[in-house]
């Protein structure tokens, strides 16, 4: 990234504070950590170091065993409710054993989770000095009780302002976290965690997998800078780039086993994704840092599954949507039937709200035609019926019944809109077919390298990148004729997403299936639509081909007008 150009500099200053810390105390030092989960090894002898203000990237696959590491060290109850770990973990060199996340707290550990646990009907401050508030002084206080006391907003606004300064970004601290963008909320989550006066180590699951390109950018170089103020990090991330920008060093796990544990100038991003996957060669995945020229390859490819250019799948005219966070103000485009179409964008300019607006969870006016006919909008079940299938970008919110076994999320859509997996006479007397839906369950898990115990396992205990296949494969039950999908490959590792976007184009191609895509990653939708439209301030700035230079997507993002600018599809 532009912005980390001085990266260079920074690694070699890190490696000279490492050489005169050698002789310190680390401050955080592993020794043969494990973990297992019903009998299902998830970690087995793990140990590592980590010293005062540097920067650790911890990388791997989906179920490599990262979350579950940092659960154990942030004392999750789950790590405890299940046997506790194997092995020992020293802070400032004395041994610790968190059982529960405020001890963790009280000793200067901050986490951001990979999903968001903040409130939504408070503002920015409130969460940011949640349990923390600042209390007006009264002499009522003392005589009585702190109950009785008023909160000094003033002094929380200001204090929640400079924690998220620090981190670059001009959020409005009274600003509801239902009323923000998930960008926004990423770095709400790592504000609270930085205004804690004792924070001196951080773990942060996936931060920028919801940023923008641009957001990340910001939030990495904040994450500098808190390490040169001493505050140690533990970053993971699917983005290899960033890590490898970003990390002074980085622990590479594979299978819950420590594969890798060196400086980040020694591999490059090829050769760190192998050391993820176990394989020599990494060209049999794409790690989407497209070249003009194979990115013309790709689209090659694609023309085998070429649109139905004289019929439209969906057309939509003055869409607007009152989302909040991601408001659409006025979005006309058409979709030919078979197209791969991906509208992409900023975070908060409105992209993510088309597709909620479209499937009716969100208000929305305009017409919207489906296969020709008007759609009734604000109303989900009518768009499940016109065969539209959706997958949503909270995928715990609305994606997952967690507590249920992934056969259920896999085959309750497509059982209460479909009737599938019923067995008896219908609105008289049914039962479920639980064996159907667990056949069709274990296909899927295979199809899609879901990893897992099996289809009996409750979906809240799978990993992101896994909970985000049981969506997809939740979809492809219903065997829509138009699937939409916000940010499919969003938490998902580098191996994983090849094998989402690859079941996605094959998809296309065996039925014909429409998909619209809306992501975060540009290249992404580069890589496997015919059409990218980009989303600026609630409308549609241009739609191009996706083989468009992306300087020209680019100009979009800005809200100026490209040249290149095509909105309905060469006859």
């Amino acid at each position: 990234m532009a912005s980390l150009e001085k990266n260079n500099n920074y690694h070699n200053d890190n490696a000279e504070n490492s050489n005169l810390n050698l002789n310190k105390t680390p401050l955080l030092k592993l020794e043969r950590v494990g973990k297992d989960f019903y009998g299902n090894r998830v970690l087995n002898d793990i140990s590592f170091e980590i010293r005062s203000g540097e920067i650790i990237g911890l990388v791997g696959e989906n179920g490599a065993g990262k979350s579950t590491l940092l659960n154990i060290l942030f004392g999750m109850p789950v790590i405890n409710s299940t046997g506790g770990y194997d092995g020992k973990i020293f802070l400032d060199g004395k041994q610790i054993n968190f059982t529960k996340p405020e001890q963790a707290l009280a000793a200067g550990i901050g986490m951001v989770h990979q999903e968001f646990s903040l409130i939504p009907g408070f503002t920015a401050t409130e969460n940011i000095l949640l349990n923390r508030e600042i209390l007006n002084p009264s002499l009522l206080n003392y005589v009585f009780s702190e109950r009785i006391a008023t909160l000094d907003y003033n002094a929380m606004k200001q204090r929640s302002r400079n924690a998220i300064h620090k981190l670059g970004v001009n959020i409005n601290p009274d600003m509801l976290i239902k009323e923000m963008p998930v960008g926004y909320k990423q770095f709400i989550e790592i504000a609270r965690e930085i205004d804690r006066e004792k924070t001196r180590l951080l773990f942060l699951d996936e931060p920028t997998a919801v940023l923008a390109e641009s957001e990340a950018e910001i939030l990495l170089n904040a994450l500098q800078k808190l390490a040169n103020s001493g505050i140690s990090i533990v970053f993971i991330s699917h983005r290899l780039d960033e890590v490898k920008d970003l990390c002074s060093r980085i622990i590479v796990l594979r299978d819950g086993k420590l594969i890798s544990d060196a400086p980040a100038f020694k591999y490059s991003t090829r050769e760190i994704a192998s050391l993820m996957v176990g394989r020599k060669n990494y060209d049999d995945f794409n790690d989407f840092a497209i070249t003009e020229q194979n990115f013309l390859d790709d689209n090659q490819e694609l023309q085998q599954a070429k649109p139905k250019k004289t019929k439209n799948a969906l057309k939509v005219e003055h869409l607007w949507v009152n989302m909040p966070g991601e408001n659409v103000t006025d979005v006309s485009f058409e979709v030919k039937r078979g197209e791969i179409f991906g509208i992409g964008g900023l975070a908060g300019h409105g992209k993510i709200g088309i597709a909620n607006g479209i499937m009716g969870l969100y208000p929305a006016g305009g017409k919207v035609k489906v296969l020709g006919r008007r759609l009734n909008l604000n109303k989900p079940k009518a768009a499940l019926n016109r065969k539209m299938a959706f997958v949503s970008e909270d995928r715990r919110g609305l994606g997952l019944l967690l507590d249920e076994p992934l056969y259920w999320n896999i085959a309750f859509t497509a059982m209460q809109t479909q009737g599938k997996f019923l067995l008896g006479i219908p609105y008289i007397f049914q039962i479920r077919n639980e064996h159907a839906m667990k056949k069709t369950a274990e296909y899927f898990v295979e199809a899609l390298n879901i990893k897992c115990t099996g289809v009996n396992q409750k979906a809240g205990e799978l990993s992101g990148g896994n909970q985000q296949k049981i969506c997809l494969a939740r979809a492809f039950v219903l065997e829509p004729e138009i699937l939409l999908i916000c940010e499919p490959t969003r938490g998902i590792d580098i191996g994983a997403k090849n094998l989402v976007l690859d079941t996605l184009l094959e998809y296309n191609r065996q039925h014909g299936t429409t998909i619209i895509i809306t992501s975060s990653e540009l290249e992404e939708l580069r890589s496997i639509c015919n059409r990218v439209a980009i989303v600026n301030s609630g409308r549609i700035a241009g739609i191009l081909p996706a083989a468009s230079p992306a300087e020209e997507f680019g100009i979009l993002m800005t809200g100026q007008r490209s040249d290149l600018n095509i909105l309905d599809m060469e006859e």
